[in-house]
């Protein structure tokens, strides 16, 4: 299954589907901090043909109150379900502003347990930019599918797991890497948090490396080779396990997808990430670059 997914070749996929099954397309779009708009007004503005909406805040826990966090196996399948989907669907997201809100929803899936799962890379901007046809209006009603989820748990890192993983990382321990994507400012603790009250810094012995850095000036994943360069300057060795991080679990599947596209190992991800560490009452907040100091702290 090709991870990633460039108009024109959707756009085929659309009109000669493999195996006569036509690819299940989900608008994915949900707010960034900071960001200020109605993702659902403007899917129905304009969305792919034959869209559907995946709402991420609709799929995920509502007994928290960290950011969308990950759902029930239940859940998680009964929304699928009521999306029409299947198990046997090749599911395609995509995002409105580019792609990491689809790359959330490519991780959910994955997590829970479906490989047919694909990206439009560059998302809705890069559609328009081929000139592809594009729909107004409510999504069409799709008939119930029959999603079952398989909850792939070595994919999920809790809090109690991840201060145990620093733990090991400061005390020398080879073979696992925590990577944090956000901005170098956040991460070193000279930025604000977006979230109110929120410090900032990171978790000891993680790893900066922004979203930003793997993406290009169009918004899509750098090719294969490059995200390998760049996993190469945070991880002592491709084989090592990988804990994807950000602020609230977003912008860290953005890592979480380019280690896919680059042939690395899936790893996981610490799906409360900074909110969750940083509001932890008694855990450790670590500023600066990560240098080889911390390392050998």
């Amino acid at each position: 299954m090709t991870t990633l997914l460039t108009p024109a070749g959707l756009a085929k996929l659309m009109e000669e589907p493999a195996g006569g099954r036509p690819p299940v397309v989900l608008d994915a779009t949900t707010l960034l901090p900071g960001e200020d708009f109605d993702p659902a007004a403007a899917f129905e503005a304009a969305h792919l043909p034959g869209a559907r909406r995946f709402d991420i805040e609709l799929f995920s826990d509502p007994d928290t109150d960290l950011p969308h966090m990950v759902p029930s196996q239940g859940r998680f399948g009964r929304l699928a379900s009521e999306l029409g989907i299947d198990n046997e669907d090749h599911v395609v997201l995509y995002d409105q502003g580019g792609l990491v809100s689809a790359a959330r929803g490519w991780w959910l899936f994955g997590l829970f347990g479906h490989d047919r799962v694909s990206v439009l890379d560059g998302g809705l901007p890069a559609w328009r930019r081929t000139g592809l046809m594009l729909e107004a209006g409510p999504a069409a009603p799709a008939a119930a599918g029959g999603f079952v989820p398989r909850l792939r748990t070595e994919r999920l890192v809790g809090l109690g797991e991840m201060a145990a993983i620093s733990g090991r990382i400061l005390a020398g321990g080879a073979g696992i890497a925590v990577l944090d994507a956000r901005s170098a400012g956040r991460f070193a603790g000279t930025a604000p948090e977006p979230r109110a009250g929120l410090p900032g810094g990171h978790i000891p012995g993680s790893r900066n490396l922004p979203f930003a850095r793997l993406l290009d000036a169009a918004g899509c994943l750098k090719p294969a080779d490059e995200l390998r360069a760049l996993f190469a300057t945070v991880i002592a060795s491709p084989q090592d396990r990988v804990v994807t991080s950000c602020g609230s679990g977003l912008t860290a599947s953005v890592l979480s997808l380019a280690l896919s596209v680059a042939g690395l190992p899936p790893g996981a991800m610490f799906d409360g990430s900074w909110t969750e560490w940083a509001r932890a009452p008694g855990f450790p907040r670590a500023l600066g670059d990560n240098t080889a100091a911390e390392d050998a702290a």
